[in-house]
């Protein structure tokens, strides 16, 4: 009996030992290859599915925004509002990164609209742009001799030649412009084909000044003398200006300007400098009124921010916001609209837009019930895992609400022309607005006193390469 139990024993241990080998020979086993047994555990989801077939046929053969596009909530946001911005005419960026730019000029517009009783009005996008380019060509070679002493495999010294300069910018780029360059009309120096389609001078410049670099960061290796560094970048920029004047006409040291009215009076036509001119049309204007609200959930809430070196121009401002809850910027956002002004408003534009209608809805495209695929993640998460930024600057320039005068709808002036979207502008929902807004400027005078305090704080300094601080374009 006592042999039969040992033996007993023994077999159980025996069996034990096994499983425990096999357990420990199919972890090694695993190194994250796709095996044919693993390849079989995976083919296994798709092939519980019903309708594969039929949604092989319908999927490969068609848009998916088409076949995404959910029936149930087509027609049911319109593009009414009880509040709006008095806005006339819709410009068109065409193929540039400039949105930030005509968002920015868009904002202003409607004051001159107003003041001069105009039928309709731009300003030369033009003109900034030309600007905007050799100053940040000036910034780059700033830069890139500051950083010389570093390796050129730096995350500095990479960030600063992946892209030398670029289309894309934020408020501050464009009111450190209009602050130095002053405003024209869009008369004094109209669009050309490079400043419309705007890919081939912007790798020309890159090219130059990439080459530039090389040559600066070996003249301080050398120790060449600063007044003879700084007499090299001069000639430099005079190069990179003679391409930009190439490119998009000779920028106006003073023009003549007069207009119709909606009367049709005809003004007496008056000389400007760009200056001046900014100074007439906008006599009272000060940039320092705004503050930059965004909505950045990665980040703590109630801080004041600011990107380095995420500027134009050298001894302009960098990209300063505070951090704040959509909640709290909506308010601010609806006693702007209801005093007749406009803001600046970028957002992941590209997400969940129904461009036909113009419809910027959370629940336009369900993609859950074509692909019978979960997809479930948060603001926050997008952001931390690079599927969602600020891509397009617009004007926001209305806002919707209910019986208790909450948002539900809010409207968006875009810069794609008037054949985009419902002629020329968006409708985002409230719900849209939660998910994809990113920053917002509003004029002080509709802030709170709680966040207004929070300019005196000092800012936390973050780094130019920060995935979320991508230019608007």
């Amino acid at each position: 009996m006592e042999d039969f139990l040992n033996i007993h024993i023994m077999r159980k241990i025996l069996l034990v030992v096994c499983i425990l080998s096999c357990t420990l020979v199919s972890q090694s086993q695993y190194n994250g290859q796709i095996s044919n047994d693993r390849l079989a555990k995976i083919k296994t989801f798709h092939q519980k599915q019903d309708r594969n077939v039929a949604l092989i046929n319908a999927i490969s053969n068609n848009s998916v925004s088409a076949l995404a596009l959910s029936r149930d909530h087509i027609g049911k946001t319109d593009h009414e509002f009880k509040y709006k911005v008095k806005v006339n005419g819709i410009t068109n960026q065409k193929s540039s990164g400039r949105c930030w730019m005509f968002t920015g000029l868009n904002v202003l517009r409607p004051e001159v609209i107003s003041r001069y009783n105009l039928t309709g009005f731009e300003f030369s996008t033009n003109y900034l742009y030309l600007f905007d380019l050799l100053e940040k060509s000036n910034l780059f070679l700033n830069s890139v001799r500051e950083s010389a002493h570093e390796p050129i495999t730096s995350k500095k010294v990479e960030w600063l030649l992946k892209s030398p300069v670029g289309d894309g910018g934020v408020w501050n780029s464009f009111t450190n412009l209009v602050e130095k360059y002053g405003l024209v009309p869009k008369s004094a120096m109209p669009e050309t084909f490079h400043s419309e389609k705007t890919s081939t001078l912007n790798k020309i410049i890159k090219r130059k000044l990439r080459e530039y670099a090389l040559e600066l960061r070996q003249m301080s290796f050398d120790n060449i003398a600063q007044e003879t560094v700084e007499e090299r970048e001069t000639v430099m920029l005079s190069e990179i200006y003679h391409i930009l004047v190439l490119h998009l006409g000779t920028p106006p040291e003073e023009f003549e300007w007069r207009f119709r009215d909606r009367d049709g009076l005809i003004s007496e036509a008056k000389l400007f400098t760009p200056i001046s001119y900014r100074d007439i049309v906008f006599p009272e204007l000060k940039f320092d009124d705004y503050i930059m609200l965004m909505d950045d959930p990665t980040r703590e809430y109630y801080k004041l921010y600011e990107i380095d070196l995420d500027r134009n121009v050298l001894e302009g401002k960098n990209w300063q916001y505070v951090n704040i809850p959509a909640e709290e910027i909506k308010k601010f956002a609806m006693e702007s609209i209801k005093m007749d002004q406009a803001m600046y408003f970028s957002c992941d534009v590209g997400k969940q837009l129904e461009s036909k209608a113009g419809i910027l809805s959370i629940n336009n495209y369900d993609f859950e019930s074509l692909y019978g695929v979960k997809f479930g993640m948060n603001k926050r998460d997008r952001i931390l895992t690079f599927e969602s930024g600020s891509s397009h600057g617009m004007a926001l320039v209305g806002v919707d609400v209910n019986e208790k005068e909450e948002p539900t709808k809010w409207l968006l002036e875009n810069s794609w022309g008037e054949k985009s979207g419902n002629k020329g502008y968006l409708t985002m929902t409230d719900e849209w607005f939660d998910e994809y807004m990113f920053r917002v400027v509003v004029k002080k005078e509709f802030v709170s006193n709680k966040v207004l305090k929070i300019l005196e704080l000092d800012p936390i300094i973050l780094p130019p390469w920060d995935p979320m601080f991508l230019p608007d374009r």
